[in-house]
């Protein structure tokens, strides 16, 4: 009798089975095997704990998402799991059978089927984005351990020349020299060079058109953009490097990662020949160590943006440029008119990349406004639906030496940075010009010193410097008028 009697308590095996899928042991409970169940419901309580121990908010989320052993141990995990419900919903099965069968055997196939895809399809689908994320950050940041590569300027006095121009006693050269630090302990910035290379059809080699270096205090979260414009000339190089008697190189500062490639004799140091080059002369020009540097091409730039769902951006004006170059070689007439656009990624690259109906300098600052405008409206969705293209797109595209184990902590440093307070100084004439250069090519020679001036006072007192330096409105992005 106490067997019947439990037997007709006994909900569907298929029903309990998926009771347990959902949470192990509660198809257990329903079957009556309470004891069991109460175990199985201990497990499931400390397995959450422990989760929530090394999960408990978003950052620490996000780091274990950028750390290969922790990517490699979360898919061990998701495999055990697996199995545990699989058990579970097994036990949960046999505890619930009665001799009778309860439903058709077609009924009963479709429902065993529906089963197994509720258990198999979460673990699916981490398993995947588990694997595109651990070769995304294997394969695109570097494996070696985290050490901060720099060239260091030291200030000595005594006559200089810069750029072949002679200057008073008073001003100070640069001595570049290349040391090993440990991460940023015990920095007071941290410095990366972000670039945007524009291979180009009919071009040699990449011509680095956007140079913003990102300068962080690890202390304060305190933060600075300096954007180097792609025409000065006779950029300072650091000692030893290039073959130019200037001790600089003369021509366009762009085309320095090409002369890397073409003499990586003239350019050594702990990294390939062109990035040692344009560390080198952008530390040289800010007067401050370059530590790591992130290269992005075009056509990444285009899936990128197209992979995050487009970017919303106000065009305070109408552009018209008459020979606007496509990535494939070609010129097309470039027409983006005035007011609130949505721009996919081929909308937001032309807005970002014209210049012939303004300047090099308007488009820097389109430039910035576009990446401010990526990062503040990326969609998560859009980006978890795309992110297997994204994370392609990004291999594909992207070169950096960032060192995979630093990943962790730049996220940990990134909550500390209000983007809003960000402080954002172009270096363009007219205020940066030296003057022009005697061969009558074109270009201008900065004001190195000037440079200097102004990047130490940017990191040594951000709100003076946007009062001294007129930043706090001339460097806001455009937005759409109030109706």
């Amino acid at each position: 009798m106490t067997g019947r009697r439990r037997q007709s308590r006994s909900p569907n095996p298929l029903v309990a089975a998926a009771a347990s899928a959902l949470i192990p042991g509660l198809g257990q409970w329903l079957a009556g095997d309470r004891k069991k169940a109460r175990t199985l419901f201990i497990i499931d309580v400390a397995a959450l704990a422990v989760l929530l121990f090394f999960f408990h908010d978003k950052v620490s989320i996000l780091t274990a998402f950028v750390r290969p052993t922790s990517m490699a141990l979360l898919m061990v995990v998701n495999i055990v799991l697996l199995g545990y419900r699989i058990w579970a919903a097994d036990d949960a099965y046999r505890s619930a059978s009665t001799s009778e069968p309860s439903m058709s055997r077609v009924a009963a196939l479709t429902a065993v089927v529906a089963l197994g895809a509720f258990l198999l399809m979460p673990h699916v689908v981490f398993g995947y984005y588990d694997l595109v994320q651990y070769s995304l950050i294997t394969t695109v940041f570097d494996s070696d351990e985290a050490s901060a590569t720099t060239t260091t300027s030291v200030a000595a006095g005594g006559d200089t020349s810069q750029n072949g121009v002679a200057q008073d006693s008073t001003t100070s050269s640069t001595t570049t020299t290349i040391v090993e630090q440990t991460p940023w302990d015990d920095l007071d910035r941290l410095n990366i060079l972000l670039l945007g290379g524009d291979f180009g059809v009919g071009r040699t080699g990449i011509r680095t058109d956007t140079m913003i270096t990102v300068s962080i205090d690890p202390k304060t979260g305190e933060a600075a953009m300096f954007q180097v414009p792609r025409n000065w000339t006779y950029a300072p190089l650091p000692d030893g490097m290039g073959i130019w008697d200037c001790n600089c190189y003369p021509e366009l500062i762009n085309e320095l990662w090409i002369q890397g490639e073409q003499h990586p004799e003239a350019f050594q140091g702990p990294g390939e020949p062109p990035e040692n080059a344009v560390k080198g002369a952008i530390s040289e020009f800010l007067g401050i160590p370059i530590h790591y540097y992130a290269l992005v091409n075009l056509d990444g730039f285009v899936d990128i943006i197209d992979a995050i769902g487009g970017v919303d951006m106000y065009v305070p004006q109408k552009i018209v440029d008459d020979e606007y170059p496509l990535l494939d070689g070609t010129m097309t007439q470039l027409v983006i008119e005035a007011g609130q656009q949505h721009m996919n990624g081929e909308e937001a690259l032309a807005y970002a990349r014209t210049r012939h109906s303004d300047s090099d300098y308007f488009r820097m600052s389109r430039q910035r406004c576009v990446l401010e405008a990526a990062m503040e409206q990326t969609d998560p969705t859009s980006l978890i639906l795309n992110f297997g293209k994204f994370a392609d797109v990004i291999k594909t595209t992207t070169t950096t030496d960032i060192p995979v184990d630093l990943l962790p902590r730049l996220v940990e440093l990134l909550p500390s940075v209000d983007i809003d307070e960000v402080v954002s100084v172009r270096f363009i004439p007219p205020e940066y010009h030296l003057k022009y250069r005697d061969d009558g090519k074109p270009g201008r020679i900065a004001n190195i010193d000037l440079v200097h001036e102004h990047v130490q006072l940017v990191i040594d007192d951000p709100e003076l410097a946007k009062i001294q330096l007129d930043l706090q409105e001339s460097e806001e992005c455009p937005t759409a008028p109030d109706a």
